[in-house]
């Protein structure tokens, strides 16, 4: 089985790619066994039905790419020498993680670490086969159009102490402390989130992970953005289901907003 799956686009193709690298929910079977099965079953810290809740995005010409992998496997928004995103006390997930977020053990034998072969291996395995296809699709974009976005998916439960003391805003667009793409495209990322009527924050709690931070390149007309989302504005109140009514008035918000950015980055376009 492939590490990630490609939605290609039903229409004609624009200059955005969505990326959503904490959706999976699989386990490959030379490993499934060395975690605790009654966690594997319904992995806590996935970022639950997000490729769903974008499954729109082909009819507007964006191209998808998501994990079908679980992040407990390897967390392909981490850094591949697992250099920490923030320096703040919050609790930081490795690249092959052996918690929850909760600090909770997810391997069978309790491991506190995963080896360095072991890593090595899932890097090969699961990890460098993502990130190359990502590459290769926003390579093709950028050849196409003379500019690409990649806009990367996440979501979070409301409320994970070990992060953040308080309850998470609704929505948190990251952007590397503006170094990850243009000010246009933050400006109008910013505008259309500010006025959806959800809560709404900036490069805080979350700035953007590996991804936005490595792919971002604005000066080489690559652009990247991390939208992080509270599950509960698309899923039940226990966290645990997808609700089609509270996903129907986020996908309204993410349709607009991907609407505004497809228009302002023909701006850019050298063609």
């Amino acid at each position: 089985m492939k590490p990630f799956e490609v939605i290609e686009p039903a229409q004609a193709r624009v200059p955005i790619l969505l990326s959503v690298p904490h959706c999976g929910t699989s386990f490959p079977d030379e490993l499934r066994s060395s975690y605790k099965a009654d966690l594997i079953s319904a992995p806590d810290d996935t970022d639950w039905f997000v490729q769903q809740l974008y499954d729109f995005v082909p009819a507007m010409g964006i191209t998808m790419i998501h994990a079908v992998y679980n992040r407990w496997v390897i967390d392909l928004n981490r850094d591949p020498q697992s250099k920490p995103l923030y320096s703040d006390g919050r609790i930081i997930t490795g690249l092959c993680p052996t918690t929850t977020f909760f600090g909770e053990s997810i391997y069978s034998d309790d491991r506190i670490e995963v080896t360095a072969e072991d890593i090595a291996y899932r890097v090969d395995a699961y990890y460098t086969p993502y990130h190359q296809k990502l590459d290769e699709l926003l390579q093709s974009l950028k050849q196409e159009f003379g500019v690409v976005l990649l806009w990367d998916c996440h979501s979070i439960k409301q409320y994970v102490p070990t992060i953040h003391k308080e309850k998470f805003p609704d929505l948190i667009l990251g952007d590397a402390d503006g170094t990850s793409a243009s000010p246009g495209l933050i400006e109008t990322a910013i505008r259309n989130l500010e006025a959806s009527g959800y809560s709404f924050q900036h490069n805080y709690p979350f700035k953007g992970g590996y991804i936005t931070r490595h792919y971002g390149r604005p000066s080489e007309n690559q652009h990247a953005l991390q939208l992080e989302m509270s599950k509960v504005k698309y899923m039940d109140d226990e966290e645990l289901n997808y609700d089609h009514g509270r996903s129907e008035k986020m996908r309204y918000v993410l349709r607009n907003t991907l609407g505004e950015l497809i228009d302002r980055l023909s701006e850019f376009s050298d063609h």
